[in-house]
């Protein structure tokens, strides 16, 4: 009954509603499901389950109760945690974070050491609405970029991806993670299927364009990014990526734009 009531929410609802009303319904899951079956790093905070979601196919134990993290989310957080100055850095940083995660979005607004944009089309906590294909930001303008599960839904991902390198300072880095089917050798697309119930069942999401393959960390190279294929969950070990609900195996695509 839960698994379905989440699928018709997620396939009914549109996302700038499900953000708002996600403030509302947050802080009572917290408090129903506290435990110790899992933890929430972002929050620090146990949990005896995580609740199930995805579009088509549910996952179990995958949304937090207390932040609405998923995988994604939480393995971000990890890795910036213990393999970056994101949060301790002594010279501010300038973050440009794309259609950002409210679980997110909350910790890093209240960061002193970053100064903190965020940019989107539609989403009520963008501070800058724009087109990941045609930014307003002058060259060479972040530290960091942040974007998480976006490039799949633009037809033109290159063109983005070409934007986030120019904003990107040299020497920068940009974190831009994307569901991935690791299986396959390349990426596929048909710009034919434009039936959400069809796009839904090929691509795996209603609003998806595209399956990326592991042709993927060598499209960003091509564009000029110095890519690291980081597979964190082998780092943090098999214990702790159950503990914390990751998703076994997700790749990190840790982008660099070489120094001039």
């Amino acid at each position: 009954m839960l698994k379905s009531s989440f699928k018709f929410i997620l396939n009914t609802i549109p996302r700038p509603i499900l953000i708002r009303l996600s403030l509302v319904v947050q802080p009572v899951l917290a408090v129903l499901l506290r435990g110790t079956n899992f933890i929430d790093p972002i929050d620090g905070k146990g949990y005896r389950t995580f609740l199930p979601y995805g579009y088509g196919t549910q996952r179990n134990n995958v949304l937090a109760p207390g932040t609405l993290s998923l995988e994604r989310h939480r393995l971000l957080w990890l890795y910036l945690q213990n393999e970056t100055d994101f949060f301790t850095a002594l010279t501010p940083k300038k973050v440009l974070h794309f259609a950002p995660e409210q679980e997110l979005y909350k910790r890093f607004k209240k960061q002193k050491n970053i100064q903190y944009t965020t940019t989107d089309l539609l989403s009520p906590l963008a501070d800058v609405k724009a087109d990941i294909c045609n930014l307003p930001f002058p060259d060479n303008s972040y530290d960091m970029i942040l974007c998480n599960h976006v490039l799949e839904h633009i037809p033109n991902d290159k063109l983005a991806m070409q934007e986030l390198y120019r904003v990107l300072k040299p020497g920068g880095m940009g974190i831009f993670q994307i569901p991935q089917d690791l299986k396959r050798a390349t990426t596929f697309t048909d710009d034919s299927i434009t039936d959400p119930k069809e796009r839904a069942k090929v691509f795996g999401q209603y609003d998806h364009v595209r399956v990326y393959g592991r042709d993927y960390f060598d499209t960003l190279r091509s564009i000029g990014f110095t890519v690291i294929e980081e597979d964190y969950t082998q780092k943090i070990g098999t214990k702790n990526v159950k503990l914390y609900g990751l998703a076994q195996g997700e790749i990190l695509p840790i982008c660099y734009k070489p120094k001039i």
